[in-house]
């Protein structure tokens, strides 16, 4: 089939409309000489129990005369006339171990506002001096020793192409390769993009991405705004025991939180939408505060203003928030959320000299993408020793698609109709317990309750009439529970032990999955770790109840008793320091994966693990297998003196087995493939108060798996049919595309605007999707991914 992504139109159609508006745009540059500064403020916390570390000296590094400060008795902090720029923190405390925040970005539009965790030394020598490591990519949570590594805001809005989305982001890093140019599904280390969980404040979240189908990860558009976002983690294999319901990876979203003393504002506009965020104290008084994001489609907003926006009509509005609510005696509140409306409209036309080809003017189609999560958080200090957090969410996702075609009479037939509807209520609660300094336990529960609509129909070619095979309402629930050891077995040595359960209600599935990691730190800056983790997930709620057989008793669901889906992880890295801002990393990894649902009635080469959604019309048995191994490396200089780059590749074999016992390279084995990410920034004006950013960013990936179409098979049912005993047998030309992003950043007093152009695949070059049988042509044609895209966006923030 053709790459006919609503997100894919909406690049296509505003290419040239935005080439223009970046030219007319004048590019303002400010000459006079005036020192810029603004304020950092935050809280310091034990990173294990989230108490507050009170007397903990905060120092801005080459600062004359040195500047600094002490936080107070609830870890509060704040230094004043800081110089906008990049600057780097000091932070030490009797009994911690030292760290340095290099390249922290200091705007004038924004006060800075830092949440820093400090992690317990247990050699507790205070007299003995450290020099503090620089650990950029280190994860948040301190019980992931492998494949995990924590990325910023920062870093989603200076990546070129990554166009402040984190799916987008991560496809520079070594093992994370992108499923296609027209959204931001990503495949990890060979396995399906729907093997992604998404987890936010703590606990899993709906895909949060506008034009997504049922049981994706991804989407066109992420519904997240950056201006919401904080430093979060991403894994890509053996997870701690936390992680459940997952098989590829885990993006652990955290939300910043709003400025309780000071009412700021950002304004965006760009082709993804106009944004408008705003955050600030309630009173002077209470130290909460709101932040709130909305965002408007730009391309529905040119078309409300009768310009011309193509074909297909594409719309989508979304909006995030996190509201702080803390108390004195009763712990933190916070109320947090996201949602997104997501709908396109394709207009057909009577009228057969346009049917160019199959998809061109001749059928009617509407879709919908709804997603939303409402939840909210309490937090408190038990004891100096325990930290309990729950969390509860209520999240709802609703999907449609109807299409029609028009025959050869002008007659509009219908071809698909498909309404899905999905609520959930889940609760989760986590105790971090200090036991000593050297040993922390943290456990949880998680429960979710889920209802469901589903319905599909779908056009027979054979028969000439549609069919359904989905039409079940009903409810369900899943039931988590993990617990994880850390220990400091010596001031080198750190092991970390798990389990984690998995109950699915509906069938009675069930999972108890070991996980486990040891890292020694060999010398300063350099370790080793191994990583081992069972891991499952429930399938989409579709599947279990696909049906196309009436019996005496009723609709038959033969796959209500599918079983998970189930894979062992083990990983080996080693990390070394090259000096303070370069880093070689070198992971190797094995996943078997077994569980895996195939053909029940036939023997043949389907497997789920070529299906990046979640509905398939056959009987399904848990009979296949999967492995997926390889070799990454990354070497990282992270940002200092203002440049930086980062060099990502792996090798990589991805292979299953289908009910016929064939073992097949998967749809996603490209063999491997590279990143070269390069930046630098130049300060400009008398006082460097501009910013002018160029980042370069190429990759490559071996060519994604094919199967052949039959020609003759597919001209006698006017659709595409393939060759299923060749699956995945071709190998489509390997995947080569350029990214430039260049921005220019203005600080003024109590201002900063940034403008910034991102031309995706510069170099236009014509990346395979796929193939596909053309019914009006009679003929097999290839599908191409995305031209030359430019990405315009400018920013203010006050």
């Amino acid at each position: 089939m053709q790459n006919n992504h609503p997100f894919t139109q909406l690049y296509r159609k505003q290419s040239l409309f935005f080439i223009a508006s970046f030219m007319l745009l004048p590019f303002i540059y400010s000459l006079h000489a005036q020192t810029l500064t603004q304020t950092i403020r935050g809280v310091i916390l034990d990173k294990n129990i989230q108490t507050p570390i009170v007397g903990a000296t905060v120092v801005l590094v080459g600062s004359t005369p040195i500047k600094g400060t002490i936080s107070d008795a609830d870890g509060n902090f704040q230094l004043n006339q800081v110089p906008i720029g990049r600057q780097t923190l000091k932070i030490t405390s009797m009994g911690y171990k030292e760290m340095l925040m290099s390249n922290v970005t200091v705007n004038a539009g924004k006060e800075l506002i830092l949440n820093i965790g400090l992690e317990e030394d247990i050699t507790q020598l205070s007299e003995v001096t450290v020099k503090p490591t620089v650990e950029k990519d280190k994860p948040l949570n301190e019980m992931a020793t492998v494949s995990a590594r924590t990325f910023s805001v920062e870093e989603t809005q200076r990546y070129a192409a990554a166009i402040n989305d984190p799916a987008r982001m991560a496809t520079a890093y070594a093992g994370v390769v992108s499923a296609d140019d027209g959204g931001n599904n990503i495949v990890i280390r060979g396995n399906a993009p729907n093997g992604l969980l998404w987890r936010m404040e703590g606990i899993d979240i709906p895909n949060p991405n506008h034009f997504s189908s049922l049981g994706a990860a991804g989407g066109g558009v992420s519904i997240l705004s950056a201006q919401v976002l904080t430093n979060s983690d991403f894994l890509t294999g053996a997870f701690p025991a936390e992680y459940g319901n997952a098989l590829s990876g885990v993006f652990d979203l955290k939300l910043r939180k709003g400025n309780n003393q000071k009412r700021e504002y950002t304004v965006q506009a760009g082709l993804l939408g106009l944004d408008v965020a705003a955050e600030g104290p309630f009173s002077k008084n209470y130290k909460g505060a709101y932040l709130i994001n909305y965002r408007y489609s730009t391309l529905e907003l040119l078309a409300k203003l009768g310009l011309p926006v193509g074909d297909f009509a594409q719309r989508f509005q979304d909006l995030s928030y996190n509201i702080s609510l803390p108390t004195n005696k009763f712990g933190k509140f916070t109320l947090f959320g996201f949602g997104g409306l997501s709908s396109t409209l394709g207009t057909p036309k009577a009228d057969s000299t346009l049917w160019q080809t199959e998809g061109d003017k001749r059928y009617d189609e509407k879709f919908k993408s709804n997603t939303g999560a409402w939840g909210g958080t309490h937090s408190i200090n038990l004891s100096k020793k325990a930290f309990l957090k729950t969390v509860v969410l209520y999240s709802a996702y609703e999907n449609g698609f109807q299409q029609r075609r028009y025959t050869s009479e002008y007659v509009l037939e219908p071809r698909y109709d498909t309404r899905y509807t999905l609520r959930k209520l889940a609760l989760t609660s986590t105790l971090n317990y200090k036991i000593t300094a050297r040993l922390a336990l943290r456990a949880g529960a998680i429960w979710s309750h889920q209802s469901y609509d589903l319905f599909r129909e779908s056009w027979n070619s054979e028969q000439k009439k549609m069919e359904r095979f989905l039409s079940s309402d009903g409810q369900t629930a899943t039931l988590q529970a993990y617990a994880q050891f850390n220990y400091k077995l010596s001031e080198k040595l750190t092991a970390n032990l798990g389990v984690h359960t998995l109950a699915l209600l509906l069938n009675n599935s069930r999972s108890i999955e070991p996980r486990g990691s040891l890292k020694w730190d060999l010398a300063p800056g350099q370790s080793v770790a191994f990583g081992y983790g069972s891991h499952s997930q429930v399938h989409p709620l579709a599947l279990y109840f696909y049906s196309n057989k009436l019996t005496d008793a009723g609709v038959e669901y033969p796959n209500l008793n599918t079983d998970f889906t189930k894979a062992q992880h083990f990983v080996l890295s080693y990390d070394r320091l090259l000096n303070e801002h370069t880093r070689l990393k070198i992971e190797t990894y094995y996943q078997s994966l077994n569980n895996v649902p195939v053909s029940a009635d036939e023997r043949n080469a389907f497997s789920l693990l070529n299906v990046t959604d979640g509905f398939e019309l056959r009987r399904l048995a848990n009979n296949g297998k999967g492995r997926n191994y390889g070799l990454e490396l990354t070497l990282e200089r992270f940002l200092h003196n203002n440049f930086y780059y980062m060099l990502s590749g792996s090798v990589f074999k991805s292979e299953y087995t289908g009910s016929d016992e064939i073992w097949r390279s998967t749809r996603f084995d490209g063999g491997g493939a590279g990143n070269f990410l390069v930046g630098k920034e130049w300060l400009m004006g008398r006082s460097k108060n501009n910013v002018l950013g160029i980042n370069l960013k190429t990759t490559y990936v071996g060519g994604f798996r094919t199967t052949p179409i039959d020609l003759a098979a597919s001209r006698r049912r006017g659709e595409t049919v393939l060759v299923e005993t060749e699956t995945n047998s071709q190998t489509l030309d390997a995947y080569f595309r350029s990214d430039v992003r260049v921005s220019w950043k203005r600080n003024r007093n109590g201002f900063t605007s940034t403008l910034s152009l991102d031309i995706q695949n510069v170099t236009n070059r014509q990346n395979i999707y796929g193939q596909y049988y053309d019914s009006n042509l009679d003929k097999i044609k290839t599908a191409y991914q995305l031209p030359l895209i430019p990405v315009l966006n400018y920013r203010v923030e006050f």
